[in-house]
């Protein structure tokens, strides 16, 4: 699915700020915690199970963003992607740390995986996603545009229906109706 211009945006923003505390830029650190903090404490929440133990880690975290910044430009990750990667790395080297007394790693890093898809699953994916795209070019052009405002871009029904100079029940109508086709098409 294509991503919406904001979140290319919000993207690039990220990378600047990482670019920029790698030339160790506090303000920029700052805001980076400020708009990524909540989801790697939620990457370690999942993992670690244990809210102190991933607020803990969060901190021990953006210690390693603030040294390690200069290695995100060789990769070939998202901003996101490679921040979520050195968390979940993190917490799952702390659960590590947690052997019982047998030595054994804690259950619980064993249930972690890997949150991109594998290539089966984006093999699958992609041609479905080749498929939709196919059925919608099967409608007309102001049908097939509505459906990507609506439920590709986020577009409220009442804008499509001012900006396709429709009724709201009318626009409403035609989303219906071009869904139900849609699904007929990615049936056969």
């Amino acid at each position: 699915m294509p991503r919406t211009q904001a979140q290319a945006d919000a993207q690039a923003d990220i990378e600047k700020l990482i670019m920029n505390v790698a030339l160790r830029d506090r303000d920029a650190f700052d805001r980076l915690y400020a708009a990524t903090s909540a989801k790697l404490f939620g990457t370690c929440l999942r993992v670690l199970k244990s809210r102190s133990e991933a607020e803990d880690a969060v901190q021990e975290i953006y210690v390693k963003i603030w040294l390690k910044a200069d290695r995100f430009a060789v990769t070939q990750q998202s901003p996101m992607s490679w921040l979520i990667a050195v968390a979940r790395y993190h917490a799952i080297d702390r659960l590590r740390l947690r052997r019982d007394a047998t030595g054994a790693l804690d259950d619980a890093a064993m249930d972690v995986r890997d949150p991109a898809k594998g290539p089966e699953a984006a093999t699958v994916a992609a041609g479905e996603r080749r498929q939709l795209y196919g059925c919608l070019d099967e409608l007309e052009t102001d049908r097939a545009n509505a459906v990507r405002a609506a439920y590709l871009d986020g577009d409220s029904y009442a804008d499509l229906a001012a900006r396709h100079s429709v009724p709201l029940n009318t626009m409403r109508t035609w989303l219906r109706r071009s869904l139900m086709r849609l699904k007929e098409c990615m049936q056969r």
